[in-house]
């Protein structure tokens, strides 16, 4: 209950996931039996969310103020959007990365209250009936997680429900994903976490990883469960390990409304920053030769997700694939290499027989973009960056990995290394650095740049399925975005990114260019702009009293 009216006199019962009040005269409050139950002096829904963010400010240390932030959700969801959305730039690094990295690990440490449906291997033969047991009948979107994969930290089991958690909390403060039309999946597979295995307090299947058909079982009864009960629903795959999340893509992309954040949503953010800096540079993105340290699912759709734009620019594709050379712990990707996966087979280097180290491949390759997915911390290094360098004019420089620990390099050494000149854009927060002068903001090529939009989009335009022209759509209308953030004072560096602050205004306008793509592409009803604008419009709801 929140009590919730600035009309003098009267007191408000609140439902905080319909966003709906009834006001209470001070006849009625006699009559219910509501005095002492409700303050005399009311609040309004701002006055609270001052009084909560002053809460918020009194835990010192990032968890404490994700826990904070976790419990004001489980108790008053409008208030906790709208103390996010009001600060959300603050906000974004508490309630996701990189502190829900450590929430994560501590799940079972911090757990409080229930949110989300976890689905363990027993219950397989049963997910349709648990899940139509779901607290709310209509469901927009859905972000599932098997924990195996969580950010840079591995293996975390059930506790890897905190990043459904997070990432729908931002469908809903960016996106505007009403939050009752949510839902975070857990499929619990079990763990081979010898630490949560051995912990009394884990709270997940005390099991190791069902692999193979069982795991495939698994997730097969999820899909079909699902397809059954929500039909329609966009359904997020989030933190999948390598060797699963490309296939389990691959097999449900045409059959659902689906996509893979960490493939797909990484790969648009990346391709947006890249066409900001070539814009910067003065380059195109067809003249790029791009280097790309790591060579997982993510990486690989990274690359994927550039590829398509080169196409649509014009370049043919075997062409537009030899722009790229991936680099791993066993050095550069070459076509005689046994093992690769087909996505990597893309990119491996016919025209290489000795499989290089990245120092090696910048000296040869001489790269225009530096791209870090590997979660190799300092993998950067100061030669290898000075190397680029001295053949760049404006070198772009993406260390992308998260959290913050396992990042491939520190903005303010590769701004010094490069004496200013270097563009970038890292995955995780970092605090800004001082170019000419000036102190410039980091780009955080965050995820949310894309997730909330494509969310908003396909709930707007009714789409049935997502596809890579959406995400390539999204990608270049985050870049406009950015162009049109640029501070006035021609003397300021660009930024690469829209301001975080700016992003539920700019949510709106990646949305109507990705349910433009939808319609273009036939996987979504025809519409004008005027009207998808105005659908997009209707589908954001906001966290407010609802007068």
């Amino acid at each position: 209950m929140t009590v919730n009216d600035s009309r003098k006199g009267a007191a408000l019962l609140y439902d905080p996931l319909r966003n709906k009040g009834t006001a209470f005269s001070a006849a009625e409050r006699a009559e219910f039996g509501l005095d002492g139950l409700l303050p005399p002096a009311m609040e309004t829904l701002d006055d609270q969310a001052d009084r909560a963010y002053a809460a918020f400010l009194g835990y010192d240390k990032p968890l404490n103020r994700h826990i904070y932030l976790r419990q004001l959700q489980d108790t008053n969801e409008v208030l906790f959007h709208r103390l996010v959305t009001q600060h959300l730039e603050e906000m974004l690094p508490v309630v996701y990365t990189p502190t829900v990295g450590e929430a994560c690990r501590r799940f079972s440490e911090i757990y409080r209250r229930p949110r989300g449906l976890f689905l363990s291997y027993e219950d397989r033969h049963r997910f349709r009936d648990i899940l139509r047991n779901r607290p709310h009948d209509d469901v927009d979107v859905i972000v599932v997680t098997d924990g195996q994969r969580i950010l840079g930290l591995g293996d975390q089991g059930v506790g890897g429900m905190g990043i459904p958690i997070g990432k729908l909390s931002l469908y809903t403060a960016i996106g505007g994903i009403h939050p009752a039309r949510t839902l975070p999946v857990l499929l619990d597979a079990g763990t081979d976490n010898e630490e949560l295995l051995n912990n009394p307090h884990y709270l997940g299947r005390r099991e190791r990883r069902v692999t193979g058909a069982q795991y495939d079982e698994l997730v097969e009864a999820f899909v079909a469960a699902v397809e059954a009960e929500l039909p329609g629903t966009l359904l997020q795959w989030e933190d999948f390990a390598t060797a699963h999340a490309r296939r389990i893509l691959s097999r449900y992309q045409d059959r659902l409304l689906t996509f893979n954040d960490d493939i797909q949503g990484t790969a648009a953010v990346a391709l947006a920053g890249l066409t900001t800096a070539t814009r910067v540079a003065g380059t195109r993105l067809a003249d790029q030769r791009i280097v790309i340290l790591g060579a997982g699912s993510a990486a690989v759709g990274v690359a994927d997700m550039i590829r398509i734009a080169l196409v649509d620019d014009g370049v043919p594709q075997e062409e537009a694939a030899s722009r790229f050379w991936f680099v791993d712990v066993d050095g550069l990707l070459t076509g005689s290499r046994d093992g690769l996966t087909d996505e990597q087979r893309v990119y491996a280097r016919d025209d290489e027989q000795e499989s290089y180290g990245l120092a090696e491949v910048v000296d040869r390759v001489e790269p225009t973009v530096l791209i870090g997915l590997s979660t190799a911390h300092g993998a950067f290094t100061e030669e290898i960056v000075r190397r680029m360098a001295a053949s760049c004019d404006r070198p772009v420089i993406f260390p992308l990995s998260n959290p913050t620990s396992h990042a491939e390099a520190d903005p303010a050494d590769l701004v010094r290394w490069t004496d200013g000149k270097a563009l970038i854009a890292t995955g995780s927060p970092f605090p800004p650095v001082t170019v000419d002068g000036r102190e410039t903001p980091v780009a955080q090529a965050n995820n949310v740049y894309v997730f909330p939009a494509i969310g908003l989009a396909v709930t707007a335009a009714r789409a049935t399925r997502v596809t890579d022209r959406m995400m390539v759509a999204a990608a270049r209308a985050v870049g406009d975005c950015a162009a049109r953030s640029a501070p006035d004072d021609s003397g300021a560096p660009a930024p690469l990114l829209p301001p975080l602050g700016e992003m539920r205004d700019a949510a709106r306008e990646i949305a109507v260019a990705a349910a433009m793509a939808a319609v273009e592409d036939g996987v979504a009803p025809k519409a004008s702009e005027e009207e998808l604008r105005a659908a997009v419009e209707a589908a954001r709801w906001s966290p407010q009293y609802a007068r």
